[in-house]
């Protein structure tokens, strides 16, 4: 069966979007042309102001670390997949050993961090006028991207058809102004740029993960399997990853019990200790995005490439994302492969991205 990849929506595409009637119920224009592939997948970029700065000043914690971390004990392994062009070649890499949060960042540490710095994420904030030539100031509405379902079956080919842009959707109302996380502490935060990501971790004394140090923990030592958990998709007939089972995008059958998010330590965890590093959300990276990174990629603790290109996109700078989300299938984003790779705008946000937090080892 054909995967589809998704299509970028850059940022003349997000000036279309806004200066074009209502946020909430406005279609995007994609600015490249819809594809089909077998071989690569990438998450939906919603620009939003790019250039908007949140004035807080990020401190770290006096309060400690949020939520338990398990050490990885590092090591070296195979890097990357066969199955994706952009996590080609397959190559041996070595980490240092390091700790890792055990799940993603919920709902309600993030709400800690907000509530000790007043921190605004990028989906909350103005947007800048500047930015917009031409646009309605009216239309210059804050919020971000949301999995909105057609009512029936669709071709793959347009991601646009399940993905809106939705005026006040942010962390704490995910979906828009009519949601809530009140009642969900304990599912991933969402709704999170790379940026609002780096300055939760810089407050919690952590950082994010490079790439490769995600990768080699999510494989929990194992040194072969098409998927993180092993190589059958249903280990004993059972869902082990919160990912989308049914007719993607409009028949989510529900089989592995949450039809979006699932609260964290929800799944089985691998054999580090480390909870839905498959699924659930996207997780962000410290590493910037090339497709040909792993060319020239070094051997011993990689840190990702020193600029950001993506040929669909050369001028947006992007940074790598791992592990799939809720919406990945057997039909549509097959990111819970191991070894595959996505990307993201870095202000850019959706309610299926989240992150988490690793520290060096003392």
């Amino acid at each position: 069966m054909k995967k589809v990849i998704y299509t970028i929506l850059g940022i003349s595409g997000f000036a279309w979007l806004i200066s074009n009637g209502n946020a909430q119920t406005v279609q995007q224009k994609p600015t490249i042309d819809a594809k089909i592939t077998v071989c690569k997948v990438k998450s939906p970029t919603f620009v939003k102001n790019k250039f908007a700065t949140d004035k807080t000043s990020i401190v770290a914690s006096k309060e400690g670390k949020l939520q338990n971390m398990v050490e990885i004990p590092g090591g070296t392994f195979v890097m990357g997949s066969d199955e994706y062009p952009d996590a080609q070649p397959k190559h041996a890499v070595t980490v240092k050993a390091f700790l890792m949060d055990e799940h993603e960042v919920t709902n309600a540490e993030f709400a800690q961090f907000v509530k000790a710095t007043g921190y605004k994420t990028v989906a909350e904030r103005p947007l800048n006028p500047a930015d917009y030539p031409g646009v309605p100031k009216e239309n210059l509405v804050p919020g971000s991207a949301v999995f909105t379902p057609p009512a029936g079956n669709v071709g793959l080919n347009n991601h646009l058809q399940w993905w809106k842009y939705v005026a006040g959707a942010n962390w704490q109302h995910p979906k828009g102004p009519n949601s809530t996380v009140k009642g969900h502490e304990n599912e991933p935060v969402v709704q999170v740029c790379y940026q609002d990501a780096v300055a939760y971790a810089k407050w919690a004394g952590k950082r994010l993960p490079t790439e490769a140090e995600w990768e080699f923990a999510a494989r929990g030592g194992r040194t072969s399997g098409r998927y993180y958990w092993g190589n059958t998709l249903k280990p004993n007939n059972k869902w082990v990853a919160n990912i989308y089972q049914g007719n993607f995008p409009s028949g989510n059958t529900v089989e592995d019990g949450y039809k979006e998010l699932a609260p964290t330590k929800t799944f089985p965890k691998n054999p580090y200790g480390l909870f839905d590093m498959d699924g659930n959300v996207w997780e962000w990276c410290s590493d910037l995005y090339r497709p040909d990174y792993y060319k020239s990629s070094p051997k011993l603790n990689p840190k990702g490439p020193s600029s950001s290109y993506d040929p669909e996109e050369p001028n947006v700078e992007k940074h790598v994302q791992r592990g799939g989300s809720f919406l990945c299938s057997d039909q549509y984003c097959v990111r819970y492969v191991a070894g595959s790779r996505g990307k993201g705008e870095t202000s850019s946000a959706s309610n299926n991205l989240g992150f988490r937090c690793v520290k060096d080892k003392n």
